[in-house]
């Protein structure tokens, strides 16, 4: 009788257990990479949503009031938007305040509320309606919009036009009598 030999198919139990750990190492790198390349991916997506460099370089920003007359006003940028800082006069705060109840007025708010000294203005430089940025000489010393023609007066109030509220004030403060911080 002829001998067959038979193969033996099934591994060893050390051939198996080094396969299960070649695999679980293969999983263990592919798991590695898979993770660093989206972070590596997503790093510059969450940087693009932090606030650029010369947007936190003006954070805050110092006027010196000095620079302004009596009557006048200065366009200043923060933040790369502009500001108005207006040196009002004593017919400027008495008109102001005596508007702060006119049927005129298309977003009331009385001038005591937008101001923190009365001869001081600090409002931003952009219509309400669509962006613009209002020019001076409106009615009563005010704004008006050259894009849609809203008119402001002497407290950022709107008083015509499609600008559907009064310009906005931003935060600041006074740091002494002759200096504004705005932010």
């Amino acid at each position: 009788m002829t001998s067959k030999t038979v193969k033996n198919t099934k591994k060893s139990s050390t051939e198996e257990s080094s396969c299960q750990c070649r695999r679980e190492f293969l999983t263990d790198v592919t798991v590695g990479f898979a993770a660093v390349g989206a972070a590596c991916a997503a790093t510059p997506f969450v940087k693009s949503m932090s606030p650029a460099a010369n947007v936190l370089a003006e954070k805050t920003l110092d006027v010196d009031l000095t620079e302004i007359p009596e009557g006048e006003f200065k366009v200043v940028l923060w933040q790369g938007k502009p500001v108005f800082v207006r040196h009002r006069t004593k017919e400027d705060i008495e008109w102001a305040r005596k508007e702060n109840k006119s049927s005129q007025l298309i977003d009331p708010q009385d001038d005591e509320k937008r101001v923190q000294k009365p001869e001081w203005l600090i409002t931003m430089a952009i219509c309400t309606h669509l962006g613009c940025v209002p020019l001076g000489g409106g009615e009563h010393g005010g704004w008006v919009c050259p894009c849609h023609g809203s008119v402001y007066d002497v407290a950022g109030r709107v008083i015509k036009g499609p600008a559907p509220k009064n310009l906005e004030i931003p935060p600041y403060k006074f740091i002494d009598n002759n200096t504004l911080r705005i932010g």
